[in-house]
């Protein structure tokens, strides 16, 4: 096994951080409730016009243990991650190797049309390689104001995908459990909300604009100014229902589809029990979402390493969609599928992975053999242009943010690449997910952080 990459040392760091703490009035140590503590205080007088009706099976509104990283620190400080702490908590950190440019063998189908290269890429830049934090994507603290705009104080995930729409391109961002404002009844708790971004630059976050009602372009699909709406609903599939979780997205034409997670109960942390996966469709940008009954993977026969999903477009040359799957929790290995991307919702014509016998096996979720072995967390997964290689980015077993890059989907995949350690951002790190339009050396990636149950803007710079 090939040794793991050294961690640069903490002990500047830490130094740092304390006198930081005490000069730069960081909030006191963060309560399990996001609706204590500096969330709390962040807050503004609750407009009690902003009362949403609340689902018809609500978990309760302590943050779901399952989704907390193990070992994360809830008396850890929250960062307000002002640029002097950014560099204390992250100093040169990231030290990843560039794997050998092998691109991916073609299929002999003809390839899918290209998309229209968005607009407003982020621009080369001469960094040195490293990882460094941007900015709070959501939250009391975010340039976003999600607070105020979105009645969002706090949330975690911020799956991204390209909408695919050549006449308007967005980046939509799709969020898990999500609070609102915590004098109000309910605290105006919603199964997930997504939001919507033109922004290319990623300078100091990924801006998003402010929402409007019936506007499927707008920042996000509300049910009143100021307030997101809950996008995904119950299709009352199971008894007992918890949450209902994104775990990634993708575009095919005018088409959104979302796969998401049923969950019945947040159990130790790190694990969680699902009643089934399955797939939401959007064909308004995102406005509106309706599920596919036929795409439910009950988690059997099978169907157990596909609770949880990671769509991926392929490379050039290469007519499939690829969809990774892993088991409830963030213990299991990762496997993955592949299908014609109109078939999308057609379970029947996904194709499995195998790699005892080194081909694909049509409609036979048992037939999946691990591509990487777990624990795998939450996981995304691109090609990258720079690299000419599938890249996949997940927490391991230790917490830590790794890399692995592979000429195929399928692999091999190399070694894991130490991205951000778990002990460089107190506080529980969970779920990076890459921005679509970050595929070339520069990565920008959503980064939850559990002490303060919001979600945070990444960046790598590759060597």
């Amino acid at each position: 096994m090939s040794p793991r990459p050294r961690i640069p040392s903490l002990s500047l760091a830490s130094t740092l951080v304390v006198g930081l703490c005490a000069a730069t009035g960081v909030a006191p140590p963060a309560a399990a409730d996001p609706c204590e503590g500096a969330s709390a205080a962040a807050q503004p007088a609750a407009n009690q016009a902003f009362q949403i009706p609340q689902p018809s099976a609500i978990a309760p509104f302590d943050r779901p243990i399952g989704h907390k990283p193990v070992g994360a620190n809830d008396q850890a400080p929250l960062p307000t991650l002002g640029k002097m702490l950014i560099n204390a908590l992250m100093p040169n950190a990231g030290q990843v190797q560039k794997q050998a440019a092998v691109a991916p063998t073609p299929k002999p189908a003809p390839a899918q049309p290209q998309p229209a290269p968005a607009a407003a890429q982020p621009a080369p830049s001469t960094a040195p390689p490293g990882t460094s934090v941007v900015g709070w994507v959501t939250g009391p603290d975010s340039p976003n104001q999600t607070v105020q705009k979105f009645a969002i104080t706090g949330t975690d995930l911020g799956i991204m995908w390209d909408n695919g729409d050549p006449s308007h391109r967005q980046v939509l961002l799709a969020f898990g459990d999500t609070n609102g404002f915590c004098m109000i009844p309910g605290k105006q708790w919603r199964y997930n909300t997504l939001m919507r971004s033109s922004d290319g630059s990623l300078s100091n976050t990924v801006a998003v604009p402010d929402g409007a009602v019936g506007n499927k372009y707008s920042g996000s699909p509300v049910w009143r100014p100021g307030i997101a709406k809950q996008v995904i609903n119950s299709i009352n599939g199971a008894p007992q229902e918890t949450g209902i979780i994104p775990t990634s997205g993708i575009a095919v034409g005018p088409n959104q589809f979302l796969n998401f997670m049923s969950i019945r109960s947040w159990d130790n942390y790190g694990a969680w029990t699902t009643n089934y996966s399955a797939i939401a469709t959007s064909t308004d940008n995102g406005e509106t979402w309706g599920v596919y009954p036929g795409t439910v993977r009950q988690p059997s026969n099978g169907n157990e390493k596909f609770q949880m999903g990671a769509f991926l477009k392929p490379g050039p040359g290469d007519p499939y969609i690829y969809s990774f799957g892993t088991p409830n929790g963030r213990s299991g290995s990762a496997y993955v599928a592949r299908v014609s991307p109109g078939l999308i919702p057609d379970l029947t014509k996904y194709e499995y992975w195998n790699a005892d016998s080194n081909s694909w096996v049509a409609g036979s979720p048992a037939a999946a053999t691990p591509v990487i072995p777990g624990p795998v967390g939450e996981m995304s997964a691109q090609f990258n242009n720079y690299l000419k290689q599938y890249l996949v980015l997940y927490c391991n077993g230790n917490n830590d943010v790794v890399m692995r890059t592979a000429p195929a989907p399928q692999g091999p995949w190399g070694p894991e690449q130490m991205l951000v350690s778990s002990m460089q951002i107190p506080g529980g790190i969970y779920a990076p997910f890459l921005h679509p339009w970050s595929t070339g050396r520069e990565l920008y990636y959503n980064l939850s952080l559990w002490s303060a149950y919001n979600v945070m803007l990444m960046h790598t710079v590759l060597p």
